[in-house]
């Protein structure tokens, strides 16, 4: 049995005041390790951190742009809707 199905049949057994104590436990534990990520960013080099930021730049999806001939359009139908003319 692993570690997590002796945990999820500890878990199961316990009553529900209980479970509440057990789920804020484990908040902190997560707190803790995010806590320590974050600590461990400080210590990269200048240059490192900066490959990351890279690496996660170019992971970002850029969303089509629609043509620019809706965009003047659009403006046109707002300037109309206000009793504006061109």
């Amino acid at each position: 049995m692993s570690i997590r199905e002796t945990m999820l049949s500890k878990l199961e057994q316990l009553p529900e005041p209980l479970l509440e104590e057990v789920s804020d436990f484990i908040d902190s534990v997560i707190l803790k390790h995010q806590n320590n990520d974050k600590n461990d960013d400080k210590l990269l080099s200048l240059s490192d951190r900066w490959a990351r930021w890279f690496t996660a730049v170019d992971r970002l999806e850029i969303s089509p742009i629609e043509p620019i001939n809706n965009f003047h359009e659009e403006l046109l139908d707002k300037y109309r809707q206000q009793g504006l003319e061109l």
